[in-house]
């Protein structure tokens, strides 16, 4: 039974989404698709995605993605990309006042990298500090960084009459770059540098792991 909820008929979305998950990607990423969220939308797709090195898991997350034929005025668009972005950073992260500033240019990095064109773009940076006292004073210190961002992905333009660019009705679009965009947002909360598809795993530049489930239950 399909985990996915792609309306009937919609053939855009489904090839869209083939054409995505059929795309290499960066070999520390593995990914796996969950049920889909049924309201937000007529057709959506969803994951859970994770970074790892050496078995070590530095981040980790997930990206829903809906298509509504008929466009949503909230979307600028007939697509929305949602996606989700955890990580568990060293302690000095706890003072750094820019963190927010910094998980932003992940973002928009990422974005441009891959060259993922989008408007209406929105992300809200949550940081969660853990210290513990008492009987429980020799735990570390943790910092829980949780990034929830949206956007719309700009459609391919059609070459028309005397090759003037034209959306059309049902313009086609090409979800790889948004894709490998979040990917990418992952790959930077873990401490990972850019890097193309199919290279060998690099060492982080900052110690990072997703947070573990009864972790993110004690820091609430």
């Amino acid at each position: 039974m399909s985990v996915h909820r792609i309306r009937s008929g919609d053939d855009t979305f489904r090839a869209a989404v083939d054409a995505m998950t059929s795309a290499p990607q960066r070999p520390e990423f593995i990914w796996r698709t969950i049920p889909a969220p049924s309201r937000m939308a007529p057709s959506t797709w969803a994951c859970t995605g994770e970074i790892l090195v050496h078995d070590d898991e530095l981040a980790s997350g997930r990206l829903v993605i809906l298509h509504d034929p008929a466009g949503q005025e909230s979307w600028d668009g007939t697509y929305r990309m949602v996606a989700l972005v955890q990580a568990q950073l060293e302690a000095e992260f706890a003072v750094e006042s820019m963190l927010g500033d910094v998980a932003w240019s992940w973002v928009t990095e990422s974005l441009e990298l891959h060259e993922a064109e989008a408007r209406e773009l929105g992300c809200t940076a949550t940081r969660v500090v853990s210290q513990s006292y008492g009987a429980l004073a020799s735990r570390p210190s943790t910092v829980d960084v949780e990034m929830r961002v949206s956007w719309t992905p700009e459609p391919l333009a059609a070459t028309g009459p005397g090759g003037a660019e034209e959306l059309g009705d049902s313009p086609e679009i090409d979800l790889a770059p948004h894709f490998a965009a979040w990917i990418a947002m992952l790959a930077a909360a873990g401490g990972l540098p850019p890097a193309p598809p199919r290279i060998a795993p690099i060492a982080p530049t900052h110690h990072a792991r997703a947070p573990r489930p009864e972790e993110a239950g004690d820091a609430r």
